[in-house]
Order: structure tokens, then sequence, then C-alpha cells
């Protein structure tokens, strides 16, 4: 899809927008979002940087909306990461006071749309008061079939990693695995959330141009867009337009183009002549 074809779904109503959309097929089964921007937003606005958390869950209303409207299986949103808790003390304890009241207020609504919540992180870090409230809202929405909203909560990446490398290792101390046998398939069994499929796009707001420790095994092939709204502006047309920028790219994991492929298949043993590469660049022998 080229500038062109992005710019005239731009001009669509939303509803039509949400049409052409589901309309086109192709849609990502895993879209993962590091939202980023709340700070900022409130800092033009003379406000608290807290004041643009709160802003920001309109924004995640907004989300959860579009991609269970579009049939989307998984949206992961990068909640709290590991550098967070960094932060001033009150801007931390701010952020989790802000989680409990967002879980109690949304559960009903995650419910009427049939939203399954799940964490990833090191939930252990998290207060117990947040801890419990997170607890109850998943075994609430746990019966849901629909959307999967993944909560990245005191996540890290590298931690992520470290952390499966640890119990990996545990396992083949312990003589129930052999480590011979660990491939991909077996360390991504032991990353923090098993079983969600790998984000085939990750969205980044604010126009920051880095995946900041997010998802680093799983984002491996992911296709990146970088937005420069601020998260809290961040609105369903523009969660919309995002997936068809991604409908419109061509995933190659690596590999060549489909036809480029086609056309490359018969050269047989023949790309490795010296004498054929000496003719096609004009170099001497």
């Amino acid at each position: 899809m080229g500038a062109e074809d992005l710019k005239r779904l731009a001009e669509l109503d939303t509803e039509a927008l949400f049409a052409a959309v589901a309309e086109r097929g192709n849609l990502p089964r895993h879209v993962a979002v590091i939202m980023d921007g709340n700070g900022r937003w409130a800092q033009k606005r003379f406000l608290p940087r807290v004041a643009g958390h709160r802003a920001g869950r309109h924004a995640v209303r907004r989300c959860v909306t579009a991609a269970g409207r579009l049939g989307v299986g998984v949206l992961t949103l990068y909640t709290f990461s590991q550098e967070n808790f960094g932060r001033p003390e009150s801007e931390v304890k701010a952020l989790w006071r802000f989680l409990e009241e967002s879980l109690l207020a949304e559960r009903e609504d995650l419910h009427r749309r049939n939203v399954r919540l799940v964490a990833t992180g090191d939930l252990s870090k998290l207060p117990d008061v947040a801890r419990r409230g997170l607890e109850d809202a998943v075994a609430a929405l746990s019966g849901n079939s629909g959307l999967v909203l993944n909560l990245a909560l005191a996540y890290g990446g590298r931690q992520e990693i470290v952390a499966a490398a640890r119990r990996l290792a545990a396992e083949a101390a312990a003589g129930r695995l052999d480590p011979a046998e660990i491939d991909e398939e077996t360390f991504a069994e032991h990353l923090y959330s098993p079983g969600l499929p790998d984000p085939d796009l990750v969205i980044r707001t604010s126009g920051e141009a880095r995946l900041s420790n997010f998802l680093t095994w799983q984002a491996a092939y992911s296709e990146l867009l970088i937005t420069p709204v601020l998260w809290p502006d961040f609105s369903e047309r523009d969660f919309l337009l995002a997936v068809a920028d991604y409908q419109g790219r061509e995933r190659r994991f690596g590999g060549l183009p489909a036809a480029e492929g086609a056309r490359s298949s018969g050269d047989g043993d023949s790309i490795w002549e010296a004498s054929r590469w000496q003719r096609l660049l004009k170099v001497k022998p």
C-alpha cells in the first residue's frame, strides 16, 4: 500500500475506515503498543505528568475497541517497564494506584466486550494491592473468548530472557531437560507469557524510534510503525491507519520477496560459478 492509498483511507469517516480495513483482510494477529508521550502531553498543557497517564486511559479504551471490532487476536500494551521503577517515587505510586482504579472501573466494560485479560512481566514486583486487583480482574475475565488484552507490567525484555535462561538451566541441572534439545520453541515456552503469538505489528507513539526493552525476543521479526502522535491523543483512526499500513507490507522473515524468489528459483548451481559473475560484474579474471 502506497502513500496515496493511505491518504485516501485517511479521508474516510471512521465507520467507512473500519469497513475498508476489515475488508482488506491480512489483519495482524497480535498488535503491541509502546504507549509513549504521556508526560509530554501533560507538559504541553502545564499539567503534572500523572495527568498524562490518566488521559492515556482513554487511548487504551479506544485501542481495545478498535482491535476488538477488527478481530485482532491479541493487543499487548507496554504498561509499566522495569525501568519505570527508577522514576520519582510519587509518580511510581500514582501509576500503581491508577492501575488499580482502571482495572476496577473498566472490568465491566471489558467483560461486555468479551475481552480476556492476561499480564506479562515480573508480577512479583507489583505492590500487593495492585497485584491482588490484577489477579481479580484476570480471574473475572478468564472465561471470555474475544480479544486478549495483555498488560506488560514490571516488564523488561532482557530480564525476561534472563529469567527464561535461568528456568531452563534449573531444569537441565535437575535432569528434567537435555540441553541439546533446547531450541527456539522450547525457549519461548519459558518466557513470561507462553502461548501468545509473536507480535506482527509494534506501534510506538510520540515519535521515538526504539523498542525500549520491549518484547526483545518476540519482536525479532515484527513490523514497526512509529507515529508522532502522543499516546493520550492516539485515536481509533490512528490504530486503524496503522493496521492499514501493516496490510500493505510484504513480510519476508529474512527471505526474498515472492516475485524475486520465483525469478531466482531456476539459477541452481550457476549462482556459484565465478565466470558468470565475472561477466555480469565486468570483472577481469
